[in-house]
């Protein structure tokens, strides 16, 4: 399929158990900063947290139904195809097999960015992709000495710079972040209550995308 000559490919990982508008927002801001492609990668085995409580299947029907009508954010399931930890890096690895020397951004919380040093071969991740830090108008996480140590000489202000390399900087986005938590919209779920105006309005037209949330397994 023909592209845009070094537009960015920005991915967007996560358990998405549920995906709701915080995600979404900010996923789409930082497509717009970048004037990018993004894609959703869900987690098939997080390695760093409890596994999700709605089945591969039941993630992707909700991601599906949320990103309908739009193209701008798409959905990519790798990570659920695969067997074992669902590590950044082999996703990385495979999609620069993919896109040649095409520009990848690998979007991150400033909290998870702040932790990197603690994932699985994180050096590594610099030379597989640029790093997009979304992150709070005028605030900066404070990192560990490693990490920015690592980080020093590749941080960059101007995005459009990333479409120059493959990979190996790191540019802070400022985006909008909407306080919503994964876990509370589950507990809310949970109780019977509905979340209206915290996930994607489509995802409330069929009962059955939200059913392993209402009744979820002890």
């Amino acid at each position: 399929m023909p592209r845009t000559a070094n537009k960015p490919l920005a991915l967007f990982g996560g358990t998405f158990d549920p995906v709701h508008l915080g995600h979404l927002s900010v996923a789409w801001e930082a497509a717009e900063l970048l004037d990018a492609e993004v894609r959703l990668l869900p987690a098939g085995v997080p390695p760093h947290r409890a596994p999700p409580i709605a089945t591969a299947a039941q993630r992707v029907a909700i991601l599906r139904a949320a990103l309908r009508g739009q193209s701008r954010l798409v959905l990519d399931t790798r990570e659920l195809e695969r067997t074992g930890p669902s590590y950044t890096i082999d996703t990385l690895h495979e999609l620069r097999a993919e896109q040649g020397q095409r520009p990848l951004v690998l979007l991150l919380g400033a909290d998870a960015f702040a932790g990197l040093a603690t994932w699985h071969r994180w050096r590594e991740l610099f030379d597989a992709a640029h790093l997009g830090v979304l992150s709070r108008p005028g605030v900066s996480a404070s990192l560990p000495e490693e990490l920015e140590r690592e980080v020093a000489g590749r941080r960059i202000a101007d995005a459009s710079a990333l479409r120059a390399l493959p990979a190996g900087k790191v540019v802070e986005l400022a985006v909008t972040p909407l306080e919503i938590s994964a876990t509370r919209i589950r507990e809310l779920l949970a109780a019977g209550r509905d979340p209206r105006y915290l996930l994607p309005a489509g995802l409330f037209d069929d009962p059955a995308l939200l059913a392993p949330y209402r009744n979820p397994v002890a």
